[in-house]
Formats: C-alpha cells, sequence, structure tokens
C-alpha cells in the first residue's frame, strides 16, 4: 500500500492522544520522553492487540503499517518508527532484519551473532537509520527520518539503550549508546533525530 507523505499544517488534527505501536517498552519511554513537550497523551499499545507482521522492504513501509494498523485498529493517531543497523562491512545488514537478524530471540544474541560475523574484520563502519511515521485514522500520514554514523566495537560496553546500543559508538564520541543517558542518546541517535523533527513540526 503506497502512502503520500503527509506534512501537518496548523496541527488541523488537534492530536491529544497517540499510541505509539511498538512492543518493546524501551522505544516507549524514549518516544513519550522525547516528545513530552508537545503535552500529548503517548499511550501503550493496550493489551491483546496484536502489531501486524513487518513486511515491508524498506523502514518506511513497515513503519507505515505498523502505524496505519493500529490507527485504524484502535481510531486513534498511531506511532510507530521502524528502525536499523547499517554494517558497511556486510553490504548494509542487517538493515531491515535488525530486529530479527540470525533468526535469534534476544538482543543479546543478536549482538553475538554480529560480532562473530565481523571477526577479523577491519571496517566497523555503520550506521543506525530511523524512520519515525504518524498516521491518523482518516488515512493521513507523517513521515520523519533520522540517521547517526559511527562505528562498532569489537565487545559490547554499557548497560543502557537497548538492541544494538552497546556495540555502537556514534562519530565524534567515545561512548556507546548504551553508556549514554537517555537524554545524550536521545540528542544525538537516529530516533531521536526524527523524533525531534516531529516535534518542531507540531510545535508552536
Amino acid at each position: 500500500m503506497t502512502q503520500e507523505t503527509y506534512l501537518p499544517h496548523d496541527d488541523e488534527h488537534h492530536v491529544k492522544r497517540v499510541v505509539v505501536a511498538t512492543s518493546n517498552p524501551g522505544k516507549v519511554r524514549e518516544i513519550a520522553e522525547a516528545l513530552s513537550g508537545l503535552g500529548w497523551q503517548l499511550e501503550s499499545l493496550p493489551a491483546g492487540i496484536d502489531m501486524p507482521e513487518e513486511t515491508g522492504s524498506s523502514y518506511e513501509e513497515n513503519a507505515s503499517l505498523k502505524a496505519c494498523t493500529i490507527a485504524t485498529r484502535l481510531s486513534l493517531p498511531a506511532l510507530a518508527d521502524d528502525s536499523g543497523l547499517e554494517v558497511d562491512a556486510l553490504d548494509g545488514q542487517p538493515g531491515v532484519y535488525s530486529a530479527r537478524f540470525g533468526n535469534l530471540d534476544t538482543d543479546n544474541e543478536r549482538n553475538a551473532h554480529l560480532l562473530d560475523k565481523l571477526r577479523g574484520q577491519g571496517n566497523r563502519r555503520a550506521r543506525f537509520r530511523s524512520v519515525v511515521i504518524l498516521a491518523y485514522p482518516d488515512g493521513d500520514i507523517e513521515c520523519y527520518e533520522g540517521e547517526v554514523a559511527g562505528n562498532l566495537l569489537e565487545g559490547p560496553r554499557g548497560q543502557g539503550g537497548f538492541g544494538y546500543d552497546p556495540l555502537f559508538v556514534p562519530e565524534g564520541e567515545d561512548r556507546t549508546l548504551a553508556e549514554m543517558s537517555v537524554e545524550e542518546k536521545r540528542a544525538i541517535s537516529h530516533r531521536g533525530v526524527a523524533l525531534k523533527k516531529l516535534l518542531e513540526a507540531h510545535s508552536g
């Protein structure tokens, strides 16, 4: 399903309540804190509501699928993101398959799998990319993108964040995303950049 990218004007939808279309509690917290200045009531996915399978071939397709499905089911605006880690030495893998890389179940297992694939590899360049979609029940959508480049370590560092954060050191930094506070991470991360664009679009 192809959707036109919609950009807000005069906040015509008068957003008050938004469902965060994810089962990942870390993402819910990160998104809620990033958008706290809007005064929106950001809600977790209700119990018993299943997320659609991510069948898209791009971040935008997957984020749109999730947000549009939940917005339609609940008759409320829904916010979803799809993001991934693109590793130069792996020709951009795992990309859109980051959350199910190697068909493994946990962050620790996926991190170990990635490190195994990079064993002995001198090129550790990678980037995180994120697309955030805000979908409305009437079919309108807003699309925001963010990216952060950096390098992958040979072992995890830090207890914060989630996903591949313990392996990723952003360009110009000496700490992984998992070693940063929520505020520090949000200021530079791929999802933080995309959410900042959404915040700016709806502010003032």
